[in-house]
């Protein structure tokens, strides 16, 4: 009586067992099964064609070509690479649902429900049930399937890797110096109020003032918004007037402030107005500790120590530009920036980046 009640507490439900197995068309038929084999094995082997046909439509077929049918109007490149894109890996799916359904082991089994953690012998049972699936997806003798799939299956990388060509392109040092390394800062470029577009006269400039600017040749660029857009993101400035007295001016960076009347430091100094962490920008001004604070991340820089950080997650000091003023005594940089602006990328030379004691 124990012993049932046993039993019903560990199987509430009767065991039905297995039913009794029916053998598949393609398990008694060798024509069907050669049959099957052959459908999938052209699915596998028509997924190369279509992605080269990915490729050459891509490089070969022009832009300007669209397609017409049942009230759908469409750019004819990109309906023809979704198309072929989409029926090759189509192929794979019927390929492989096909293999599983007539060609690979078809016998039943059951087992016990076990704890989540396995035992070594478990394990052991594991790695043979895998060895024993290879043996009964029939690869070895199906030499045909298994030489279609080692084709099909990397063809598929070829329209992922040349869409990959859209992202731009290979971010070497010279693509680099030439787009995200470069701002249209130059020599006699005047600094101007980012709205108005106002040139900055240095003596109207009060101490402890910040000002948010921008190079006033941020102007050509207006018939053409993404350009500007792209040159604003780097060319972004911030111009703080300090106590000449209360700042470190490294001897390097002696003549990257303008002078006063007296002819004596004026304390303006201007720096990118872009976070070397992940490019916010940085307006958040602390008069008295001459500290710039991202909002983001709170990454804090020493404007009175030539940009260094202080706190936070960033890894450069803040770029400063050089700058001096013209004979009517407006700002105008001395240069471009020393150093790449913006957030910091693993790519880059950080070498000459400013850091604290340097000269």
């Amino acid at each position: 009586m124990s012993s049932d009640l046993e039993v019903t507490r560990s199987h509430p439900v009767p065991d039905p067992g297995i039913p009794e197995h029916v053998e598949r068309w393609t398990d008694v038929d060798p024509e069907a099964s050669r049959r099957a084999e052959r459908q999938v094995a052209a699915c596998f082997g028509a997924v190369p064609l279509l992605a080269l046909g990915f490729v050459a439509v891509y490089f070969f077929m022009p832009k300007t070509w669209a397609v017409q049918f049942a009230g759908l109007h469409a750019q004819a490149q990109n309906f023809w690479l979704g198309l072929l894109g989409g029926v090759a890996i189509l192929l794979v799916g019927i390929g492989a649902v096909q293999w599983a359904r007539l060609i690979m082991g078809d016998h039943e089994i059951s087992e016990e429900r076990h704890p989540a953690s396995s035992t070594a012998a478990d394990r052991d049972e594991v790695l043979g049930e895998v060895d024993e699936g290879i043996a009964q997806s029939d690869l070895p003798r199906r030499k045909l399937i298994g030489t279609t799939l080692k084709i099909a299956l990397p063809s598929l990388a070829l329209p992922a890797l040349v869409t990959l060509l859209d992202m731009g392109p290979w971010p070497g040092p010279g693509t680099r110096a030439a787009t995200i390394e470069t701002t249209i800062w130059a020599e006699g470029v005047h600094l101007v109020t980012d709205v108005t577009y106002k040139r900055i006269k240095a003596t109207e400039m009060a101490v402890g003032e910040l000002v948010n600017a921008m190079p006033e040749n941020i102007q050509d660029l207006n018939n053409d918004p993404a350009a500007k857009a792209r040159a604003t993101a780097k060319a972004a400035i911030i111009i703080v007037r300090m106590d000449p007295s209360t700042i470190k001016i490294p001897e390097s960076r002696k003549d990257w402030q303008p002078t006063g009347p007296d002819g004596k430091p004026s304390g303006i100094v201007c720096y990118s107005k872009i976070c070397t962490h992940v490019g916010c920008p940085i307006s958040l001004w602390e008069h008295q500790t001459h500290h710039l604070l991202c909002p983001c991340h709170q990454s804090t820089f020493d404007l009175g120590n030539s940009g260094v950080v202080v706190f936070g997650p960033a890894a450069r000091s803040l770029p400063q530009l050089p700058i001096t003023t013209d004979s009517e005594g407006y700002l105008i940089a001395r240069s471009g920036f020393t150093v790449p602006v913006g957030p910091s990328y693993f790519e880059r030379d950080s070498n000459h980046d400013y850091k604290d004691g340097d000269n």
